[in-house]
Formats: structure tokens, C-alpha cells, sequence
């Protein structure tokens, strides 16, 4: 069950909406940042090339010998597991002149230009050159594959195109990495969602429309009936560069009796489809609070809410996953996690929501590539047998989203469209969306060049 240390980790590290100083950020955002070249140009330089990113899944390359190539505006990089077991990042390029040495992902022994024939270990070392009498002396310790950090957190992997990056952990944070921790992220595999896309709009309009809930009022209006938009109870917490917000999930249509907060519950899987493992046990608590002659009474203390954290409480223990540190909230409410610069994940118990956006290899800052995976925790001997592949949309718009991610779909690239306005020199935000102006401090720090 919930333990007092839990509860106390997550609320002391974050505050309450009224809690916050608005002064500290900028609330006047300029528009050419989502359409000009130029300044894409300035963010890959100060940001991209500099920063860790997630590339994969842990599980991905679970053998030795698996690969997986990350592509980064024109860059190219292959990530493989070596015969030690320890994941390896290298610039997807041979020394001796260049050539790209694979594509895609796969199995391999060693890694074999195409070209000459050049040959390389897992770990990077040059193995062998084709016709030695023909290049002539070579010192092989000096033209090994070029290096690139990598190194994992919660199942994910991150990239740094950086050499000299510092350490994932410290640029994760202690707060990050405690927080995150009792969700058993690792645990998780992709269950069917599992997608990547190019959207025609900025990298970082996918990260500003999943970094509010305002919109909801205009865009998801059926939400209104489970997420409470009451700007004291909503909760921030911000963590060198990343952050976290949340918003209670609750029946809060005001005069909801038990029967409508029940029947609110029962709608979520259209817009939520996991909650729909939940509700069998959710039916069985609701249908102890009714009389002989059917009617529905919740006692002083019990809710839809408290029944639905109770049901998956129930549900994700019956699993085989121990939730003991997690709080009642964590259980029925979605988390909205980002990590700078482009990954943003809304968790709750047993179950995440990942959307990372970046920049369109072909350099067009109106354009960008989507990664969304939903993450379910199952036994592991189910988690092979379930696992999403990765879908490829080749065609805009023949990919069904559920609900409220086709919602988004549409909103985004509409507001591209805007942003392109010249007259249009800035956007005017809004109080509830504070992380978007924190995420666009971040940027502007890191443009600035270091401190």
C-alpha cells in the first residue's frame, strides 16, 4: 500500500499551481522559433548536437551483435550491444573514407563497409582492411569507429552526439530518477500503439500541445468530465532542465451523483483504452456499495475516484507488479513527465504514454517526425509475445489514433499553418501553461551558450 514516505517524496517535490513564481518566466514566446530555417539551424547546433536523447528501448537489442541506427537531422549513428553486454554508440561512418555502414537495424558479428571492405568489432575497433599490400602501414588503434556516449535510464536509451557530454545521471538528476523509479519503467513493453510519423508543423509544437491542459477546454471536451482543470489543485515540479505536471483525474461534473460518476469511469477506455483492464474490478467495488433494490450509495470517503485507484491497486498486484510504492493518486492519475529536449511520457500505475518529437531530417522547421508508444507493465513471460512492432506511416492520416491523440493529430499541424503568419510576431500564454514558457526558457538558455 501507499507508504508515507511516497506520498511525502512526490508532493515535496513539486508545488501547487498558486504556489508558483510567474515572474521567473518568460510569457511572450516569438513565433519564428517554430518557422524559421535559420533558427533551426541554430537549435541543432546548440542543443541537438549537445544534448542526451532517447534513441530506443533497452529490449530492442537484447542479443549480441543487435544494432539500431538513430538519424538526427543529416546525421547517422548506430547503437549496438557488444559481446560484453554493454551498449555502444559510434558515428555511422567508416574511417577510411566515409561510407555508411548500415542502415535500418539488424544482427551482426562485426560491421563491414560495403566499400572496401573495411571491418570492424562491436566495440569499434578496426578488425582488418581489404588487400593490406594495397594500404600500405596503419596503425588499426587510430582509426577505430568514432564514439558517441550512450547509456540507459528506466529502460530507455539515450544517445549524446556530445564526446565530452557529461554523465546520463547528471543530467537526469537525482529528483528525476527517484521519482520515476517506483513505476518500474524498465518493466514495461510497447502494447499496441507503437508508431512514428512525419507531421507537418515544428518539433516543438508536438511538445508545447502536450505540455498543457488548457487546450482541453476546446479540443478534448469530453475530458472534462475526468480531468480537473481547477488551478489549485494541479500540481508542477521542475527539475534542472526537465519537469513534471499533473492534474487530478476525477469525475467533477459539478451535481454528479454516484451513478454518473460511475458511468464517467466506464466512457474512459474510449479516450484511455487501458482503463478498460480495470474495469471489471472497478464493477465489482461499485456493485458493493449498491442495496438490495439496486440503488448506488457511496459512504463519506469513496468516490468513482477512490474505487477506480482501488480497482487498479487491485488489478496491477493480481498482475505480479508490486505497487507498493506508489501513492493513491499515482494510480488514477496521469503524470505529465518531460525530459528536455523532445520526450514527454504521461504515466500513471502500470501503464505510460510516450511522444517524442524531432526535427525533419530534410531541415524544414514546418516540419517534424512523431514517436508515440503506449507502455504496459506485463509478467515477463508475456512481454515478447505482446510486444508492438513499430509502424511506419508512409500515408498522412491513415493511421488511427485513439480519441484524444486524433484530436491532437489534427490540432497540430493547424496551428503550423498560423505560426506562419508573418503579422503574427508572438504568442501570449496563458497561466496554466507555464511549462510551455519553461520549456522555451530551457531553449533559449542553451542557444544562449553555456553559463
Amino acid at each position: 500500500m501507499t507508504t508515507p514516505e511516497t506520498l511525502s517524496c512526490w508532493l515535496s517535490n513539486t508545488k501547487l499551481f498558486p504556489e508558483l513564481d510567474f515572474d521567473r518566466f518568460n510569457m511572450r514566446i516569438a513565433t519564428d522559433r517554430y518557422t524559421s530555417a535559420a533558427f533551426q539551424q541554430h537549435e541543432r547546433d546548440a542543443i541537438w548536437t549537445r544534448v542526451w536523447q532517447v534513441v530506443g528501448r533497452v529490449d530492442e537489442l537484447p542479443e549480441t551483435g543487435d544494432w539500431k541506427e538513430y538519424r538526427l537531422f543529416d546525421q547517422s549513428y548506430v547503437i549496438v550491444r557488444g559481446a560484453d553486454g554493454v551498449l555502444r554508440g559510434f558515428v555511422n561512418s567508416c574511417r577510411h573514407r566515409g561510407n555508411k555502414l548500415c542502415e535500418g537495424k539488424g544482427q551482426a558479428r562485426k560491421f563491414t563497409c560495403p566499400y572496401h571492405l573495411w571491418s570492424y568489432g562491436l566495440d569499434g575497433r578496426l578488425l582488418s582492411v581489404a588487400r593490406p599490400d594495397l594500404v600500405g602501414p596503419l596503425d588499426k588503434a587510430e582509426h577505430g569507429l568514432l564514439q558517441v556516449p550512450v547509456d540507459s535510464f528506466a529502460g530507455f536509451i539515450f544517445l549524446n552526439p556530445d564526446p565530452d557530454a557529461a554523465p546520463l545521471a547528471d543530467c537526469l538528476g537525482p529528483e528525476v530518477v527517484e521519482l520515476l523509479a517506483p513505476y518500474r519503467l524498465d518493466e514495461m513493453t510497447p502494447v499496441g500503439l507503437n508508431v512514428r510519423e512525419s507531421l507537418d508543423c515544428n518539433w516543438k509544437v508536438v511538445i508545447d500541445a502536450f505540455s498543457e491542459g488548457y487546450h482541453i477546454v476546446g479540443v478534448h471536451p469530453e475530458l472534462l468530465k475526468v480531468i480537473v482543470l481547477e488551478a489549485g489543485k494541479n500540481r508542477f515540479g521542475f527539475f534542472g532542465d526537465h519537469g513534471v505536471a499533473c492534474a487530478p483525474f476525477e469525475v467533477n461534473v459539478a451535481g454528479f451523483g454516484p451513478e454518473q460518476q460511475v458511468e464517467g469511469i466506464r466512457e474512459l477506455p474510449v479516450t484511455f483504452p487501458s482503463v478498460a483492464e480495470v474495469l471489471p474490478r472497478f464493477e465489482q467495488l461499485v456493485a458493493a456499495h449498491r442495496s438490495a433494490d439496486g440503488a448506488l450509495q457511496f459512504p463519506d470517503g469513496v468516490t468513482a475516484r477512490t474505487l477506480l485507484q482501488q480497482a487498479t491497486r487491485d488489478t496491477l498486484t493480481a498482475k505480479g507488479l508490486d505497487v507498493s510504492a506508489l501513492s493513491d493518486d499515482q494510480m488514477s492519475d496521469n503524470q505529465g513527465w518531460f525530459l528536455f529536449p523532445n520526450f514527454f511520457m504521461t504515466i500513471r500505475a502500470g501503464e505510460a504514454t510516450v511522444i517524442m518529437s524531432t526535427p525533419h531530417p530534410d531541415g524544414d522547421p514546418n516540419r517534424c517526425v512523431w514517436q508515440v508508444t503506449s507502455y504496459i507493465w506485463l509478467p515477463e513471460a508475456l512481454r515478447s509475445q505482446l510486444r508492438a512492432p513499430l509502424v511506419e506511416v508512409e500515408q498522412p492520416g491513415s493511421f488511427p489514433y485513439f480519441l484524444a491523440l486524433q484530436q491532437d493529430y489534427e490540432q497540430m499541424p493547424r496551428q503550423q499553418k498560423g505560426l506562419r503568419n508573418q503579422a503574427l510576431t508572438h504568442l501570449s500564454l496563458a497561466r496554466e501553461e507555464v511549462c510551455i514558457a519553461r520549456f522555451h526558457g530551457v531553449v533559449d538558455r542553451y542557444l544562449a551558450g553555456p553559463a
